[in-house]
């Protein structure tokens, strides 16, 4: 039965219609995403950064706000409530994952597009003002990274804004009040967050207005095939791999009075971080840093070329690609101790990075070097193998550290996921062993239902542990027995109790523990099977022990583990090793509880994306055979 012409149905119908007229939005998506040519090559593709560039803003832009209505800016919850995000909020890891992940893929895409504009001589007149505006953009972008780095306030966060924002004392007459007015004190506090809180939630505003400016009338969405691909890539970044690019010392609550070993910003920070060390004068080390993005709006007044791009010029290729694995060079050398045989590397390579601009490209404008034979050609090819095998090389491995034994863990590979039996075991030994030292504050007993556990068993478990409460009627604390509810409590009742029943070490809190270390559950367990005699050479503090894998190899902690030490339940082997790994396990649980529900997630969206990237490729692929019929050959 069909509708009368005076239905609901039928004014809507007409509402779309009249829409449609006056706004023709099917006719533009039709030619911005299915009319739109497919790119043939590698370098059509760098088209396509721009569109991507705006995706990741908007998606930075949306999961920002909304993990700015649970962050707390305040040195003493900041890094609490990052976490009670990741725990607590509804899919939170998820909206934090996406939010820390995006920035890298935003830089990524970003620095992509800078390579490629300066292979392609993008900044020539008339395009100077747009390069500069792309300048000023990058300019934003890292402000904006950097405040945002120091939010979630772990150890990397606190220390890296203080070697920054001490730099600029350096400047002459203003720099002390540069300072101050970065720290908004005399240290950097609670109102050193609550500023970059508030600017790193403004800037993306500006960065949007910028980046609608910078793109000008060209159409957002070039090609859902290729942002396809990249979303299946930013997908196995964040469900498998969410912390790969970043530093597991982040994952350690910000201590002012503890000093990391080696101080190392996020990635996209590093070749900049290598250029400020390199040089000793802290003054020279600053304007260095400074210079190395600024030199970037002269690059239109130092190559005046009339050539077009970088192939009919092989020498120019050449110190394109040489340029290229120079920045690489230097993001590696960022990473590493400024020390040794890295600060002279780091000084050569940020000499060249200033060469490069300052001396090569005028040089090369005025008089390039005749082009004849293969040995150009066979330099620029060679180079340029030679820094894609350095930035894979670079994004594979992108912290050092000594090699750890990798054991065969149940949740190793893409479609793994924790042993129930294991983690169990591991519970035991952190009830009867660990938790006479250690508390978990961020796991709370209700979560054991995922080791297998019953409520009547998960109420025993919570009742045997007491937890301080209150204030009670008469304005006292009290303790009473834990709850569900209750998180894992530690044995002491503050921070100086535990330092001083421990010959003055202070036992860490073991919730993140496993992200915390490099190594994750391998260097859990390398500590706790590491105990040994010390070399007749090596001096041991007294009341520390020798340990092969603890930073230092001087450890407070006696040894826990030994073979026969507990009994399981499941018959399972109990040697010192099997101990280790167990409960090392459990730990690696408490550190990512979400990792099985983050993985089933990720599979779901990976085949979500696969399956639309088939699509879109069919599409393509009949769009192109209908607009481009074969020609026919006359005999």
């Amino acid at each position: 039965m069909t509708a009368p012409l005076s239905s609901p149905a039928t004014r809507l119908g007409k509402l779309v219609a009249a829409a449609a007229d006056r706004l023709p939005l099917s006719t533009q998506i039709r030619r911005g995403v299915v009319d739109h040519p497919l790119p043939n090559s590698l370098e059509r593709w760098g088209k396509l950064v721009g569109s991507l560039a705006a995706f990741l803003l908007v998606v930075m832009i949306a999961t920002g706000v909304i993990l700015a209505m649970h962050y707390t800016p305040h040195v003493d919850h900041a890094f609490d409530s990052v976490e009670r995000i990741m725990r607590d909020v509804g899919s939170g890891w998820l909206v934090r994952y996406l939010h820390k992940n995006g920035a890298s893929l935003f830089f990524a895409v970003a620095y992509i597009h800078v390579f490629r504009c300066l292979y392609l001589r993008s900044y020539r007149p008339p395009r100077e003002r747009m390069w500069r505006l792309g300048v000023i953009l990058l300019l934003l972008m890292t402000a904006t990274a950097f405040m945002g780095y120091v939010l979630p306030w772990g150890q990397m966060s606190l220390w890296g804004a203080t070697v920054i924002t001490s730099a600029f004392s350096a400047v002459p007459v203003v720099g002390e009040r540069i300072v101050a007015f970065l720290w908004g004190g005399y240290a950097i506090g609670t109102p050193t967050l609550n500023r970059f809180f508030v600017l790193h939630f403004l800037l993306p505003f500006a960065i949007f207005g910028v980046t609608v400016a910078y793109l000008g009338r060209r159409r957002l969405t070039k090609d859902l095939f290729a942002l396809g691909i990249f979303l299946v890539a930013a997908c196995v970044l964040v469900f498998w791999f969410p912390d790969h690019l970043g530093h597991p010392d982040n994952y350690v609550p910000a201590d002012p009075a503890v000093t990391p070993p080696h101080l190392m910003p996020e990635w996209y920070f590093l070749p900049l971080y290598a250029v400020l060390r390199a040089i000793p004068d802290k003054l020279m080390g600053v304007v260095a840093m400074v210079g190395a993005l600024l030199v970037l709006f002269a690059v239109p007044r130092l190559d005046r070329s009339p050539e077009h791009g970088g192939r009919p010029r092989p020498w120019f290729a050449v110190a394109f690609w040489l340029f290229a694995l120079d920045c690489i060079l230097l993001g590696y050398i960022g990473a590493k101790p400024a020390e040794g045989v890295w600060m002279v590397a780091a000084r050569l390579a940020t000499a060249y990075y200033f060469l490069h601009f300052l001396v090569v490209l005028p040089l090369l404008t005025h008089r390039e070097p005749d082009a004849r034979g293969r040995l150009p050609g066979l330099a620029a090819t060679g180079l340029k193998a030679l820094t894609a095998l350095a930035a894979v090389l670079a994004v594979a491995s992108p912290f050092g550290g000594e090699t750890l034994r990798e054991h065969d863990w149940s949740w190793r590979g893409p479609f793994g996921g924790y042993d129930a039996a294991q983690l169990r075991r591991g519970h035991q030994v952190y009830s009867q062993s660990c938790a006479a030292c250690h508390g978990m504050k961020r796991v709370r007993f209700r979560e054991l239902a995922a080791l297998g556990y019953g409520d009547e068993e998960i109420a025993a478990f919570a009742a045997a542990r007491f937890v301080t409460d209150g204030p009670d009627d008469e304005g006292e604390m009290f303790e009473r027995p834990g709850l569900p509810s209750d998180a894992f409590p530690s044995p002491f009742p503050n921070d100086r109790a535990a330092m001083a029943a421990n010959s003055g070490a202070k036992p860490p809190d073991l919730s993140l523990l496993a992200k915390a270390s490099v190594g994750g559950a391998d260097y859990v367990v390398a500590v706790l099977t590491g105990y040994g005699e010390p070399p007749p050479a090596t001096e041991i503090p007294p009341g520390t022990y020798y340990n092969t894998a603890f930073p230092g190899h001087a450890i407070a902690m006696a040894p826990q583990i030994f073979d026969g030490a507990f009994e399981f339940a499941d018959g399972a082997p109990n040697d010192a090793a099997a101990i280790a790994r167990d409960v090392a396990a459990f730990l690696q649980w408490a550190s990512e509880p979400e990792l099985e529900a983050r993985r089933a997630m990720g599979l779901r969206v990976a085949a979500f994306l696969l399956a639309l990237l088939a699509a879109m490729y069919a599409l393509k692929r009949r769009d192109r055979a209908v607009a481009m019929p074969k020609r026919r050959v006359k005999t």
